[in-house]
């Protein structure tokens, strides 16, 4: 009786370790496909807008933790967050008539106008800073006029300029997409 009640047990042991190691592997498919579901359409609108696909993902992070319905407190929608305001900005400079809200919640949209919004940023800042980066994400993040501003106020080192972003929350946004994007970013202390 007693190695009936072994048996038994051993096997239930298996049986739960068996379950265990399923729901483990299970948990983490289940976060890689979260994260990877979207890196066809991230690859096609990185390459028309010449980004690297690694910093749209760091951004989607950021913004969504790539949830396609995640909606901002101030209405931004999808996976980039992208307000109706900057698809109207994309529709008008691709020459399209302007979006309706609801097609901003289609994954491949929501990136190609969030990844244009962005690329134009970077283009903005290319030519009169060293790294653009921490200018361009300042900007996709509070405004343009925000971003100038911080640049009025600290020149063109974009170490110094993360610095100088007033607002912490924007300051911490550019930080850990650079640092999702890049690896550890050394910048000065805040």
């Amino acid at each position: 009786m007693a190695d009936g009640f072994f048996q038994t047990a051993g096997r239930l042991l298996r049986t739960l370790l068996l379950l265990a190691v399923l729901a483990f592997a299970a948990a983490g498919g289940w976060r890689y496909w979260r994260i990877h579901r979207f890196d066809k359409e991230i690859a096609a609108s990185a390459q028309r807008h010449g980004l690297p696909p690694k910093l749209l993902s760091a951004l989607i992070w950021r913004e969504s933790r790539f949830d396609p319905g995640c909606v901002g407190p101030k209405k931004e929608i999808g996976l980039m967050q992208v307000t109706e305001g900057a698809a109207r900005e994309w529709a008008a400079a691709n020459y399209r008539a302007e979006l309706p809200r609801g097609d901003l919640w289609l994954p491949a949209t929501n990136i190609e106008v969030g990844a244009w919004y962005l690329a134009r940023a970077v283009h903005r800042w290319q030519h009169t800073r060293s790294d653009p980066l921490p200018f361009a994400l300042a900007e996709y993040n509070a405004g343009r006029s925000n971003a100038m501003r911080w640049a009025a106020d600290c020149g063109a080192d974009s170490r110094r300029y993360v610095a100088c972003i007033t607002y912490p929350t924007t300051r911490r946004y550019v930080t850990d997409i650079l640092t999702r994007y890049r690896g550890a970013v050394a910048l000065p202390p805040q």
